[in-house]
């Protein structure tokens, strides 16, 4: 709290006067709100910023009605692997009678929290980045490596119409990509989470068949009773997960494979035993775990409960490499650098759930997801998702070091 309303009335004129906040609280302003997102008015807002900035801007449809905002400033060395600095412009739908501020008018209380959909994930990142750029830019850096601000559709559905398919089209192909940053998840202490790498998602639905009949007998092999099984062995399966994260202090729940029930459906009638039940689980496959392997473990239950049982993917994520941090990545090596000499404590780790950084990684592209955001709470999707001002701008200037390091690395 303000110590006196004089201090808390200059405090927030000053956050309200500021040019980078303004900028903010316009973009959080765009409703770019799932379902059926219209990115429209989120285009021409940053064409706007392209402008402001004085960089070229491209727009890029690898589907119709899903745009990517690509600005660039071009480096000194542009033969050189360029950056990618990307954010996506999409957010999660709301439940609006559950804020106590309406989620698309980006109002800010006197303690400078700005409350909005997107406050932390993730319009804050890209914002931050091209406030970063403006900063370098006013005062004549020039940098190595050509940087690309890259702004995509669809992240949080998956980004099976944006980056999924983007990174391995020829446009893609054209920025000559060596590095990414996309984002993270707050730091609800001083330490920052920095992430190297992505569990492997999995929808798998198990499509069960079984003999049908009257509700009142005993029969064999009903759908009832291999789903439980399947539900068994998957449910064992996550306990020991539990286990060995409540039993490491150094493991993150990135560190684990989750298992959860989503979805089940099945039956027309209470006195009718169904010829078929689906069940869906939501896996996410740590690291660690043999794709091949693990979906062996999956047939064999099907087996092992009776047969007549059929998995369908909605997702099957491949397996793919986290980013090395260590000396032979040398924009690492400059990101930590910027770090240090920032004095940021930083708790590298597995995100625990899904990113566009994967599809970066896919095609052999390092990425880093990292938030400038600490002493925060964790809001991402939450209702009242907020960002504080002073956090913002601190943000601002981390991303400056690193953009300058990584991009003349």
């Amino acid at each position: 709290m303000c110590e006196a309303n004089s201090v808390c009335s200059k405090k927030y004129k000053e956050w309200e006067d500021n040019e980078e906040i303004q900028i903010f609280r316009e973009y959080l302003r765009i409703p770019t709100v799932h379902p059926n997102v219209n990115y429209d008015d989120c285009v021409a807002f940053l064409k706007r910023q392209a402008a402001s900035l004085g960089l070229p801007v491209r727009v890029i449809e690898v589907n119709p009605g899903k745009p990517i905002v690509v600005i660039s400033w071009e480096g000194t060395q542009p033969e050189e692997k360029s950056i990618i600095l990307n954010s996506h412009m999409d957010v999660v739908p709301v439940y609006e009678e559950r804020w106590n501020h309406p989620p698309f008018a980006a109002e800010m209380d006197n303690q400078g929290r700005i409350y909005a959909r997107g406050a932390q994930d993730m319009k804050c990142v890209g914002m931050q980045f091209l406030a970063a750029i403006r900063a370098l830019r006013r005062d004549g850096v020039s940098l190595k490596r050509t940087i690309h601000a890259t702004f995509v559709p669809d992240e949080e559905i998956g980004g099976k119409l944006g980056m999924m398919e983007w990174v391995h089209k020829e446009s893609f192909r054209e920025l000559n990509a060596g590095f990414s940053i996309d984002e993270g998840i707050a730091g609800e202490g001083e330490v920052y989470p920095l992430f190297y790498g992505e569990r492997s998602v999995w929808h798998v639905y198990f499509n069960i068949s079984g003999t049908p009949g009257h509700g009142s007998l005993l029969l064999k092999g009903t759908a009832g009773q291999k789903a439980h099984y399947i539900i068994d062995k998957l449910m064992r399966f996550r306990e020991n997960e539990v286990k060995r994260l409540e039993n490491n202090p150094e493991f993150t729940i990135g560190d684990v494979t989750t298992v959860n029930i989503t979805i089940m459906k099945g039956g027309v009638q209470e006195n009718v035993v169904p010829p078929e039940l689906n069940v869906c689980f939501d896996i996410r496959l740590a690291v660690d775990v043999n794709h091949l392997e693990f979906e062996n473990q999956l047939l064999d239950w099907c087996r092992e409960a009776g047969g007549g049982i059929e998995l369908e993917y909605d997702q099957k994520c491949p397996y793919v490499k986290p980013t090395k941090l260590d000396s032979s990545n040398i924009y690492w090596v400059a990101f930590k650098d910027a770090l240090d000499e920032l004095g940021l404590k930083v708790k590298p780790q597995i995100f625990p759930g899904g990113t566009d950084s994967r599809y970066i990684r896919g095609i052999g592209i390092p990425a880093i997801g990292f938030s400038a955001m600490n002493n925060t709470p964790v809001l991402l999707h939450d209702h009242d998702e907020f960002l504080k001002a002073d956090t913002y701008l601190e943000g601002i200037q981390i991303y400056r070091k690193i953009i300058a390091n990584v991009a003349n690395a």
